[in-house]
């Protein structure tokens, strides 16, 4: 193909030209005026010069033409797995490309969209129509063919923002009459004070809503906590007891209908994550001790904890020496308040060398013994008294502590170490110092001897013996510390050691925190990406059997990564909530977010895209007809620009004629010799004919 043209590539600048033809066109205007002869040939020899330096050339293109490209643009979203929407794409795809191969001078260009929602915006068609397009010029666009169930969730609000002159066509996925029931989270709160209720905003949505009221299932962690009644559209507010601390897994569940498009909406899962609120702790110094200050400022420093602080400085025995009563103490000891009526108020109670005084009769022994079996959480931090009679062994305690004294008192310089439980449970793993041998900690001078009567032994001192035993206790737990002298680790004696590491890991155990639990698998997701690990004590490492949101199994194994936890991590395919098991235990984790917006709308419908398809001249219409029909896509005709590129029957794309350039070749019309031949003459002529004029003037 050649296109012909005149190009000019001036000697001066325009401005400059355009001054010479006006000086010319005024000097050739003066002599018509005088009537003086050779006037108009004047005008010639101006141009022709004017011609010359305009340097005008006749310039010829080769041209090759360039294909029209067609994007058909792919709807893989989640959505479009439901039913046989998938297996409509394909077919609707296979046709299309057959279509547009056929008839010639066409570039296919397939996008596919919406694979991965990992950032919950839902099908974005059009945001992968836009990059799929970056590199093509917008004249060179002959269509737009979209394959979607139609419900897309970045549809631009005109034709101009699409970026192109051409048709936009939108063949719909799905079947006519389709019918959903979902749930829809109103207000889902990500936070909750443990032991406070949390409230979730839901309702039930029906496409098809027939006025029968529903049933909501709550579950919390996988056990049933409610079950309410709601009509179809009605708010429902759910009210949540925060069990515990860290991840509270809530699912709300509605039950399917019969001829439902899919019952991954009818499972809305929340995580509420478990925050502590102030940490009350009740602290009983039985005696002023160098440690006591310790407890003291570990405890008030944190911002988090609420304390109580009683030392009990003269033991009723010792009332007869004769000190006057109002020089004893600040304030009495207020037994029956903090070991009866409140003692379910505090998250910890530290009895720090605290033994038998007569301060506390029985029957508030008892109260300590219930509260922990009831889920409480006591520390003994122990010193000489525990192995004799006056001992809290001896008294009720006796049968929730988890070693009884064997009377020794070892006062000799030793060095703690992690038991071999010790390395693989998680409040003394991976403690700073503690690898080498021996611990690079500073050393203490007494522990007080006892045998385990239950528990696990985390930390030993004197040949191996047992320091620190952690057990449970029904639905609460007990700490026992056999030594003293913790309080030189914080004041830095020959190094010190990591005492805040340790005394704060123990706090959270006692209070039931989750990533300090000894035996526990957890679960956690980013994106599809599935991380399984299992803590555990023991030396095994099972495999794991892992549901997801429809109910299907599989198997994962896990690898040992520390003393004591083993992981893994797999990728997933769909949202939704999946169920870890190793047999004993389970862990439930959400994939991807709350309330998908992938799944808020599921029903198909050409009514999304029909206002900017039209717009652009384009068409809407399904691909099945009725709910068992077969995958029809209409005739692709090429057709030149106009304001409609469909019928009934057939879509059109536009033929854009664009072609690139592969040759130029320029002849010069006014430099060379038939420039300077035109010149010259249109001189020569000027002159003979002023000479002539000028002649036959002598001869009147």
């Amino acid at each position: 193909m050649n296109d012909y043209s005149i190009l000019f590539s001036p000697l001066l600048p325009w401005p400059v030209l355009e001054a010479l033809a006006g000086i010319a066109l005024l000097l050739v205007g003066l002599a018509l005026f005088r009537r003086r002869r050779g006037a108009l040939l004047r005008g010639v020899a101006f141009a022709a010069l004017l011609l010359g330096l305009a340097d005008p050339s006749l310039t010829r293109e080769d041209r090759k033409p360039l294909k029209d490209v067609v994007a058909v643009v792919v709807d893989r979203s989640d959505s479009q797995t439901i039913g046989d929407r998938m297996a409509q794409t394909d077919k609707a795809l296979a046709d299309v490309q057959k279509r547009l191969a056929a008839l010639g001078n066409v570039e296919t260009r397939i996008i596919e969209a919406g694979k991965d929602d990992a950032e919950n915006q839902g099908t974005r068609l059009f945001s992968a129509l836009q990059s799929g397009l970056s590199d093509v010029p917008p004249d060179r666009i002959g269509g737009v063919i979209a394959i979607t169930d139609g419900v897309v969730h970045d549809i631009p609000p005109s034709v101009a923002a699409l970026g192109f002159k051409a048709p936009l066509h939108a063949l719909i996925t799905g079947h006519e009459g389709e019918r959903d029931r979902r749930i829809e989270l109103v207000e889902a709160p990500r936070f909750g004070i443990v032991g406070k209720d949390q409230t979730i905003v839901a309702r039930v949505l029906d496409t098809a809503d027939q006025g029968e009221p529903v049933t909501l299932d709550v579950r919390r962690d996988g056990q049933r906590v409610a079950t309410l009644r709601a009509a179809v559209g009605e708010t429902i507010r759910v009210p949540i007891s925060i069990d515990h601390a860290g991840p509270n897994v809530v699912e709300l569940e509605v039950a399917p209908i019969a001829n439902e498009l899919t019952t991954l909406n009818n499972k809305a899962v929340v995580t509420i994550d478990g925050v502590r609120d102030k940490l009350r702790v009740l602290l009983v110094s039985g005696e002023p001790h160098q440690g006591e200050r310790m407890w003291r400022n570990l405890l008030k420093s944190d911002a988090n904890v609420d304390l109580v602080h009683f030392t009990i400085l003269r033991p009723p025995e010792k009332s007869v020496d004769g000190t006057p009563i109002n020089e004893l103490s600040l304030i009495a000891f207020p037994v029956a308040d903090l070991f009866g009526r409140k003692i379910k108020d505090f998250d910890l109670i530290i009895l720090d060398r605290y033994s038998s005084q007569s301060i506390l009769p029985k029957i508030y022994f008892d109260n300590i013994v219930s509260y922990v079996r009831q889920g409480g959480a006591v520390l003994m931090a122990e010193g000489p008294d525990y192995a004799t009679p006056e001992g809290l062994y001896f008294s009720p305690l006796g049968e929730i502590a988890p070693a009884k004294p064997d009377g020794d008192v070892i006062e000799r310089q030793f060095r703690a170490a992690i038991s071999p439980e010790g390395e693989r449970h998680p409040v003394t793993r991976g403690l700073t110092g503690g690898q080498a041998t021996p611990p690079s900690w500073g050393p203490w001078f007494r522990q007080i001897g006892a045998e385990p009567t239950g528990g696990v032994d985390i930390l030993n001192g004197v040949d191996n013996r047992p320091l620190l035993i952690l057990s449970r206790v029904d639905k609460g737990r007990i700490a026992l510390l056999l030594s003293d002298q913790l309080w030189l680790w914080s004041r830095g004696f020959e190094g010190g050691g990591p005492y805040l590491d340790l005394l704060r890991r123990l706090a959270h155990w006692l209070m039931k925190e989750p990533e300090l639990e000894e035996e526990a698998i957890r679960a956690s997701a980013r994106g599809k990406a599935l991380t399984i690990e299992r803590q555990s004590l023991k030396g095994d490492v099972p495999e794991v059997t892992v549901t997801g949101p429809t109910g299907e199994t599989f198997k994962a194994q896990l690898k040992a990564a520390e003393p004591g936890l083993s992981r893994a991590t797999i990728e997933v395919d769909k949202f939704g909530l999946y169920r870890v098991s190793d047999g004993e235990r389970q862990a439930l984790v959400n994939v991807g977010p709350a309330n998908p917006v992938e799944f808020q709308e599921v029903v198909s419908t050409p009514e999304h895209l029909r206002p900017l398809a039209e717009a652009t001249g384009g068409t809407v219409r399904r691909v099945a007809s009725g709910s068992g029909g077969d995958v029809a896509v209409p005739n692709i005709v090429a057709m030149h620009a106009g304001l409609n590129y469909g019928g009934s029957g057939y879509i059109g794309i536009k033929r854009t004629e664009s072609s690139v350039i592969v040759g130029v070749a320029s002849m010069p019309l006014a430099i060379g010799f038939l420039g300077l031949a035109a010149l010259l003459g249109a001189l020569v002529l000027a002159w003979w004919r002023e000479g002539a004029s000028g002649g036959r003037g002598k001869a009147t």
